[in-house]
């Protein structure tokens, strides 16, 4: 059986190819190109680069590719929840409709934060958590649109059932990523550059962490890191003060959602929890975890693919 899976994202174009027999991914993926100076893309603009880039992805994956796609996996929504939605993703749906009509193959579709979260057990060789009989995990999706935290339940028809837990009521992590870094001068997307530059400092400072209802506010960060600047505070330690502030808020997040759901293992994966000082904070919590390897953390449609294996022969991923 062979696997199809496309995600459109409000950051990248990804598609990737699944023998869920051989566990063999290939990927193809594309950032879409931001102007300097700005801090993403409208959604028309998006959906214009994900039409554009999305065929040569895709040619370019079947050349390394064996075989003929048995199912195609899509992404329709940013979160697995009533009402979620975002143009860009009609990009991809659109795609994969054709394809699926074409080949006369199933075609599944699902959500970006289910892709994520996919994606994160693959590469963490935990795609056992997803047997029906296993335990609830709590899973971190911390990216440009998101930092929330949910209870996964293993279902044997919906693959998991997603529960929210706890979110950032304002401003995303790596909303406050790409804020500080271009604040510093670097290009956006700023995650990787902000962490070399973090890494030249050796500041322990962050954050106060207040949690309502195990809930973030992240605005004061942004905050905070310009008042910083403005007082000539080095470019290596903001970095690392917002890299720290957001390690001490994920922390305060994980234990205090753990300690309401029974301390069950976590997941960790988006674009943010790719950085390595955070990681090696959040290894600190005593709690089983799990982290998604760099990239399978950033948007990208393998997780989309192991969903529609999932669906089609579930059996095979354990």
């Amino acid at each position: 059986m062979k696997i199809l899976g496309i995600d459109t994202s409000n950051y990248t174009t990804s598609c990737a190819w699944f023998d869920p027999e051989t566990g063999v991914m290939l990927q193809r993926k594309q950032l879409l190109p931001v102007p300097t100076g700005q801090a993403g893309l409208r959604q028309s603009d998006a959906v214009f680069h994900h039409t554009r880039q999305l065929p040569d992805l895709i040619e370019q994956l079947m050349q390394d590719a064996d075989g003929e796609p048995d199912a195609f996996g899509v992404s329709v929504s940013p979160r697995s929840a009533e009402g979620s939605y975002m143009p860009c993703f009609l990009a991809g749906r659109g795609a994969a409709r054709i394809l699926s009509a074409v080949h006369r193959r199933p075609l599944y579709e699902t959500s970006h934060q289910m892709g994520h979260i996919l994606a994160a057990l693959y590469s963490a060789n935990c795609l056992h958590w997803l047997k029906p009989d296993a335990a609830p995990f709590l899973a971190f999706h911390v990216s440009g649109g998101t930092t929330d935290c949910v209870r996964c339940i293993p279902d044997a028809d919906a693959v998991l059932q997603i529960e929210p837990v706890s979110s950032s009521l304002d401003l995303k992590a790596g909303q406050a990523v790409d804020r500080v870094g271009m604040m510093l001068g670097l290009a956006f997307p700023c995650g990787p550059a902000l962490e070399q530059l973090a890494m030249q400092s050796t500041s322990s400072a962050h954050m106060q962490v207040k949690l309502k209802d195990g809930c973030c506010s992240l605005s004061g960060l942004q905050n905070q890191c310009e008042q910083m600047l403005n007082r000539g505070v080095p470019a290596a330690d903001i970095a690392r003060y917002c890299l720290n502030s957001l390690s001490a808020v994920l922390k305060a997040m994980t234990k205090e959602a753990a300690a309401s759901c029974g301390n069950p293992a976590v997941l960790y994966a988006g674009g943010v929890l790719s950085d390595q000082l955070i990681q090696d904070e959040l290894r600190r919590i005593p709690l089983e975890s799990a982290f998604a390897e760099p990239a399978f953390s950033c948007d990208n449609a393998a997780g989309i693919a192991v969903y529609a294996a999932w669906k089609e022969k579930q059996a095979c991923l354990f």
